[in-house]
């Protein structure tokens, strides 16, 4: 399997939009947030597993995920936030291992995982090399307000459940700042130069 190199970032900070630019270099990205509300709507296991511990109110008549309704569950406990995230992620790296398997990825020179709580759920071992993208916090709570239609305060919620940027960068082995001021595009190519370099044998 290819080397697997792991894509995190806070909430806003724009790691979603920086995959986008590794795949454009046709790097595979398996994105763990999408493919979690995925599975949490479609693996009857664990829709059964998140019933067990949320109750009913958890899926909407028609069977999709109550997301609003988990979020303010989950983001006001953190111990039900702890038993929610034992449930999902060990589908989710199910669900990874069986995607980095498939022969469509047998050629690339690296695969990203792109993951919000790769440091807070201590995922770093499975890693080659860790890219953090970050960004100033009052555009990341801007970002978000914008983007999902929620309050400063929402946002404050979720930010204080995911480390801050200060403790990631010491643990991270490239950083991107999506700031507005420095190139994404040229950030991610150096960043994609680099790791290809590494995946090269090396020659006397």
């Amino acid at each position: 399997m290819a080397a697997l190199i792991g894509i995190t970032g806070g909430i806003g900070s724009g790691k979603t939009t920086v995959a986008r630019l590794f795949a454009t270099l046709d790097i595979p990205v398996y994105d763990a947030d999408a493919s979690a509300k995925a599975l949490m709507s479609s693996d009857p296991d664990l829709m059964r597993r998140i019933r067990d511990l949320m109750g009913a109110d958890a899926y909407l008549p028609d069977g999709t995920l109550h997301r609003a309704w988990i979020a303010s569950r989950i983001f006001s406990d953190r111990t039900l936030l702890e038993q929610f995230n034992n449930l999902v992620h060990p589908a989710v790296y199910a669900d990874l291992t069986q995607w980095a398997s498939l022969p469509a990825q047998a050629g690339a020179p690296y695969l990203l995982q792109e993951s919000a709580i790769l440091f807070e759920e201590n995922l770093t071992a499975r890693f080659q090399a860790i890219i953090l993208v970050t960004a100033p916090e009052e555009l990341r709570i801007g970002r978000v307000m914008q983007r999902d239609g929620v309050s400063r305060e929402q946002v404050m919620t979720r930010m204080r459940h995911q480390w801050p940027d200060a403790e990631k960068i010491p643990l991270s082995d490239y950083v991107i700042f999506n700031d507005g001021l420095r190139s994404l595009i040229r950030q991610v190519m150096d960043i994609d130069a680099m790791i290809r370099a590494r995946q090269r044998p090396q020659t006397d």
